[in-house]
């Protein structure tokens, strides 16, 4: 499963440089460019369709540096986030990633999908430059799967 949930997070890649040049499409109710603070934020059923991974939130945000779009310090999805892929979905209240540690991090309610199972958590941790996915629990909760063997 491991190897499935890196494939399906690649989509934060696409803020790094190297991705900028693949095509991402953006709907979103309202669209806001502070210039001032670098920020960059879309609200209102926000859908960001990338070529490998489709996301869905109730709003995204994202820091630049002084190198403009291409330049993101940090990357926020938040509120019933949705990031799906042909074979794989994965929900959860907040996603972000930092291109500077290569981490991404999937809180609230974490709940991924895919035919071999499924694995509920509080949060989920991709390490996008080991390929190394870690699911948590928070408070008395526990990590539970469901898997079908094949």
């Amino acid at each position: 499963m491991t190897r499935s949930i890196a494939a399906l997070l690649a989509f934060f890649l696409l803020i790094a440089p190297v991705a900028a040049q693949q095509p991402v499409n953006i709907t979103a109710d309202q669209f806001t460019v502070d210039e001032k603070t670098k920020q960059a934020v879309f609200t209102g059923n926000v859908v960001v369709v990338h070529p490998s991974v489709t996301v869905h939130a109730n709003k995204v945000e994202a820091i630049y540096g002084a190198g403009g779009a291409s330049d993101i310090e940090s990357f926020v999805a938040t509120g019933a986030v949705t990031l799906d892929t042909p074979d794989q979905k994965a929900t959860g209240e907040r996603a972000v990633f930092n291109p500077g540690d290569q981490l991404l991090r999937l809180t609230g309610n974490v709940k991924v999908t895919n035919p071999s199972g499924t694995v509920d958590s509080s949060e989920l941790v991709v390490n996008l430059a080991t390929n190394v996915s870690t699911f948590t629990s928070t408070g008395n909760g526990r990590v539970t799967g469901v898997f079908t063997s094949q």
